[in-house]
This record gives structure tokens, C-alpha cells and sequence, in this order.
């Protein structure tokens, strides 16, 4: 029996990769990654921006997405990236990218991807942890406690079975204030991006369990940056050296 052909199709080469930065805010924090993904692949054919796809089959936008944040996070540093088949001004795709997207996915920059891998960049997140009704002595007391510990055990339910994880590697920098909006505690922290990923609502439970802290309501956890890990445990811009190789000499 002859073996089967894929089907022919001309598929056009991709000339150009976009990348993105989006921020996931308000109720939208709650939405999953893969709800992401279907806004977004909706909101490319709203815009009418020329994908390139796989080959194959079952040809697919050729789409990378890098680091999501976990549900009901929000985040003003979520990353992806595309490859299109004629080239874009950055600044206009992400205006009409933005208008085809709901409000509260929102598209913060695109830059045009000239150096290799960003993933390889995003190697720290800043988080801020809004904590209500402990106070700001107690939080500082807990954050302490998981900086002074050898190791911080959480456990996860994983698809092997419940795995315990060690988050004392991952956690670099943190200071805690009050926050003048909503007069609750704020940690703000700067967590290496290890695997497996660092989960908000995981430190919590070590500021609890280990720190002492007291049960509270929930938390809201934001990430603000996602990047470079700099000297000082601040966060860098990942799009800096796409930035660069694209200044005129």
C-alpha cells in the first residue's frame, strides 16, 4: 500500500518574529493560559496580521509562549512570541493587536525579535504580594524566617503524586511595606524562574507554615517584571537586547 502524502499547500516563510509583552489585569487574572491563547489566536485574525504557519497536516500559527503566569495571578510581564510571513511596524501591531484583544488583556510592547532565545532571558520574576490583615510587623517577622531557613518544603500535587519542593533556592530579595491604596501588607519579592516554577500562592503557605504567619484572606499576587536577573536581585528588560541590535549605528 502506498504510503500516504501530506496534503500540498503553499506555505509562505516566515520573513519576521514579533515579540510581545502582555499584561493580564483585573478579573482577566483569573482566566487560564489556555483561555489566553484562544483570545489571542482570535485576536491575530481580528487584525488581519499575516501568521506564518507549520506545515503539515494540521498547520498551526506559529506562536511561542514563554512563562505563564498561574491562574488568578496578575501580571503586567507575560511573554510571547510570534513569526509572520510579511513584515510589521511593532508599534502598529500592537495597537491594533490591543484593540482586538478584551480589556484586560492588554498589550504592552512589541519589539522586533533580533537576538536569539529570549526564554533563556527570563530568568526572574518580580512579584508583589498584597497580604491582608496581619500587619506589617508579622509579614516582615514571616519573610525573615524563609530568608534565614536552609530550606523552605512545600508540597504540590503533581501528576506522579504529591512531590515536596524546596522554594528556599528560588527566592533572591524581598521587602515588605504598606500599601497606600488598599492598606494592606505588601511583600514585594524577586524569585529566580527555577523548574519547576514557583508558585504564588506557594510561598504563602510557607510564610504560614514556616514564617508563623496568620491565616488570612486571600492574597492578590501580581508579577510586575520578568527578566534578566540583576547584580541586585532586580529584574531587567528582556527586550533590551532586541532594542540595541535594532538602534541605528
Amino acid at each position: 500500500m502506498a504510503a500516504r502524502r501530506p496534503p500540498e499547500r503553499d506555505i509562505a516563510p516566515a520573513v519576521q518574529r514579533l515579540r510581545i509583552r502582555y499584561a493580564k489585569r483585573g478579573p482577566l487574572r483569573f482566566s487560564s493560559h489556555r483561555d489566553f491563547q484562544r483570545a489571542l489566536e482570535r485576536a491575530l485574525r481580528r487584525a488581519a496580521v499575516p501568521m506564518a504557519f507549520s506545515a503539515g497536516f494540521s498547520p498551526h500559527p506559529k506562536i511561542s509562549y514563554a512563562n505563564a503566569a498561574p491562574t488568578g495571578a496578575a501580571s503586567e510581564a507575560e511573554y510571547v512570541e510570534i513569526a509572520v510571513t510579511r513584515r510589521c511596524d511593532p508599534n502598529a501591531l500592537r495597537e491594533e493587536l490591543d484593540s482586538a484583544l478584551p480589556p484586560g488583556l492588554d498589550i504592552v510592547d512589541v519589539v522586533e525579535a533580533r537576538t536569539p532565545d529570549l526564554v533563556a532571558r527570563l530568568q526572574a520574576s518580580r512579584w508583589s504580594m498584597e497580604v491582608p490583615a496581619v500587619g506589617t510587623a508579622a509579614l516582615q517577622a514571616a519573610w525573615g524566617s524563609l530568608l534565614a531557613a536552609e530550606t523552605v518544603p512545600v508540597q504540590r500535587l503533581m501528576k506522579s503524586g504529591l512531590r515536596t519542593l524546596d522554594l528556599r533556592p528560588a527566592l533572591v530579595v524581598g521587602e515588605v511595606s504598606d500599601s497606600e491604596s488598599s492598606g494592606w501588607s505588601v511583600l514585594a519579592l524577586t524569585v529566580a524562574n527555577v523548574t519547576p516554577t514557583v508558585r504564588p500562592e506557594e510561598i504563602l503557605v510557607a510564610l504560614r507554615e514556616l514564617g508563623g504567619l496568620a491565616e488570612h484572606e486571600p492574597a492578590r499576587a501580581t508579577r510586575l517584571a520578568q527578566g534578566p536577573l540583576l547584580d541586585d536581585g532586580s529584574v531587567g528588560d528582556p527586550f533590551e537586547a532586541d532594542r540595541a541590535a535594532s538602534a541605528p549605528v
